[in-house]
């Protein structure tokens, strides 16, 4: 957009722009509003400042913001909470989950910094209202909250988060499921639902990112986050705690109107329309600050679209699969020439093998138990080089042979021993979740 342009734009915004904005008369709040607004700007802005939830504010893959509740002066003031006044010891360890040790401690840190200046602030303090003050802090959580709720929308419409189709769950008992790893690929195995609830986040956020649309985006993002918020408690996905922020800061952004909703909603009473914030000296500043929203929006918006779709093309459905991509039955397994006879007592043969992605074989033993390997296939020279973990000393290779489309076997020496293995690949269709489909007619409920 040229500079004339966005001239003529902002003029659109501001017809009159070279006039000031009429003077308003500040009411006071009330002692309760005063205590809980400093409160919640002091918490707030801590956990946003200090958590993942920062990163999400710079949308950019050429700058990534660290977690800085990880990094001095934080991680040591945390650490020293937990040791000294909870006894606990917090470590920082990346595990995946958001409600370790150290989150909870960090939390507590968090709410006794806030609570202490809480206290320091009101006993200095001489103003009776904070109009200013809560335009702009108001605005700096719409963005937080806003592209948070993009960054876990948008993992969703890209099925990402929940795996559509992942091969080695076809084969599990259902009672081996975690609770999360029920609700996580019942979830992936319906992708319509997935992008359903994913749409409803990014909304959520557009709806907070777009000038004049807040109170309708933090009703959405409320009824989002607080339904993620209950899967995550009653199926024990360690986000509880991240998500239960995101429900109060819907909540804050919230409470300016909760008399307005209750009238219309609930008391059947006329409303008057709220005032919009201005955030600038005069109508034109106005207008440059709401077309800065704007672009903001758009980019963020662009920014996990393009995130989205390099993640789907990378590790999602759209990655590359395994040249030997399937489900393989085992029909022979023998170890330095002995044949394996299929017990399930024997903790040495193999049941299945599972290839899915470029770099990776997952083999089920007769006991139902699972070993992962990192896996490079060579379709030159047909050979399977294994690799366990970290170790670089371990690398067995195991030359493969394909009878026919449908036969695979593999032989090689692992840890001195001579392995043979031949199998017969699986028919996906077998399985009734991949099989089933969807279906209008239905005249007997389809319910195993």
């Amino acid at each position: 957009m040229t500079a004339t342009a966005s001239a003529e734009y902002v003029s659109k915004l501001s017809p009159e722009s070279d006039a000031a904005p009429e003077p308003r008369t500040e009411a006071s709040w009330s002692l309760a509003t005063r205590i809980a607004f400093r409160f919640c700007v002091l918490y707030f802005a801590l956990y946003v400042l200090t958590t993942q939830m920062l990163a999400g504010m710079i949308p950019t893959s050429k700058f990534q913001m660290p977690v800085l509740a990880e990094k001095p002066p934080m991680r040591p003031l945390v650490i020293w909470a937990g040791n000294v006044l909870l006894g606990v010891k917090p470590t920082v360890h990346p595990t995946g989950s958001g409600d370790t040790l150290f989150d909870w401690t960090h939390a507590f840190t968090t709410l006794l910094l806030a609570g202490l200046g809480t206290v320091v602030w009101s006993l200095i303090a001489r103003r009776t209202s904070y109009p200013r003050l809560f335009k702009w802090f108001r605005l700096f959580l719409r963005v937080a909250l806003g592209t948070t709720m993009f960054s876990y929308g948008f993992a969703k419409v890209f099925p990402l988060q929940m795996p559509t189709v992942f091969l080695s769950r076809l084969l599990e008992p259902y009672g081996d499921f975690s609770p999360m790893g029920v609700i996580w690929y019942s979830i992936g195995a319906a992708p319509g639902y997935e992008r359903f609830i994913g749409s409803a986040e990014v909304l959520g956020g557009l709806l907070l990112l777009i000038p004049g649309t807040t109170l309708v985006g933090a009703l959405v993002t409320l009824g989002v986050t607080f339904g993620v918020f209950m899967v995550n408690m009653t199926y024990d996905v360690p986000v509880k705690l991240f998500s239960f922020h995101l429900v109060l800061m819907s909540l804050f952004l919230i409470a300016p109107d909760a008399r307005r909703l209750i009238n219309w909603f609930v008391l059947n009473r006329p409303v008057e329309p709220a005032p919009a914030p201005r955030y600038g000296s005069s109508a034109r500043s106005h207008g440059w600050w709401i077309f800065a929203q704007v672009v903001f929006t758009v980019w963020a918006l662009g920014f996990q679209i393009n995130g989205g779709m390099e993640g789907w093309k990378a590790y999602g459905g759209g990655a590359p699969k395994s040249p030997l991509y399937g489900v393989w039955d085992v029909d022979s397994m023998s170890i330095d020439g002995e044949l394996r006879p299929p017990l399930t007592t024997d903790t040495l043969r193999y049941s299945h093998a599972v290839f899915q992605y470029l770099n990776g074989v997952t083999f089920q033993k007769m006991n139902q138990k699972f070993e992962r390997f990192g896996g490079t296939i060579d379709t030159v020279k047909h050979t399977l080089t294994l690799q366990k973990g970290n170790d670089s000393t371990w690398k067995p290779v195991l030359a493969y042979g394909r009878p026919s489309p449908t036969q695979l076997a593999f032989e090689g020496e692992i840890d001195g021993k001579r392995v043979r293995l031949a199998m017969t690949q699986h028919d996906l269709n077998k399985f009734l979740l991949i099989s089933r489909g969807f279906n209008w007619v239905q005249e007997f409920p389809m319910n195993r």
